[in-house]
């Protein structure tokens, strides 16, 4: 299903474009639920301000949260820069090629800036080692 027009054409901006849409209706749920009607100004300025994370979970159990694509040349695996869970790693910068038969599931989370949760959101990053379990 995930291939290289999926992530670089409308496949991934459609599945962000449809968390926002579907955040800003529990925000708003008076709203039309048709996405081709038009839902006012309130909804759209709130649309607009929404943050997004993107997951991917990969057939061997990892999931990586996706800061950017990243365009490095190649058309038959993904490259991304990651956000490592470890905060050790987060000084730096991680860029990861994943073929895309190895993806099972994309998600995206859109949230509101001032509706965050108070706790830190933590999203599975990458395992440490074999046999350890998820972040």
């Amino acid at each position: 299903m995930f291939n290289y027009d999926w992530f670089h054409g409308s496949g991934l901006k459609r599945q962000i474009d449809e968390a926002k849409r579907r955040c800003g209706l529990r925000k708003f749920p008076d709203a039309p639920r048709d996405p081709n009607a038009d839902p006012g100004q309130p909804f759209r300025d709130y649309v607009s301000q929404l943050e997004t994370r993107t997951i991917l979970y990969l057939k061997d159990g990892l999931s990586y949260e996706m800061r950017e694509i990243a365009e490095i040349g190649t058309s038959s695996a993904l490259a991304f820069e990651c956000v490592p869970v470890d905060e050790n790693y987060q000084v730096g910068a991680y860029v990861i090629v994943v073929p895309f038969e190895d993806i099972t599931r994309v998600e995206v989370f859109a949230v509101h800036p001032d509706e965050k949760p108070t706790e830190n959101l933590r999203i599975p990053g990458f395992r440490a080692g074999a046999g350890e379990g998820r972040d």
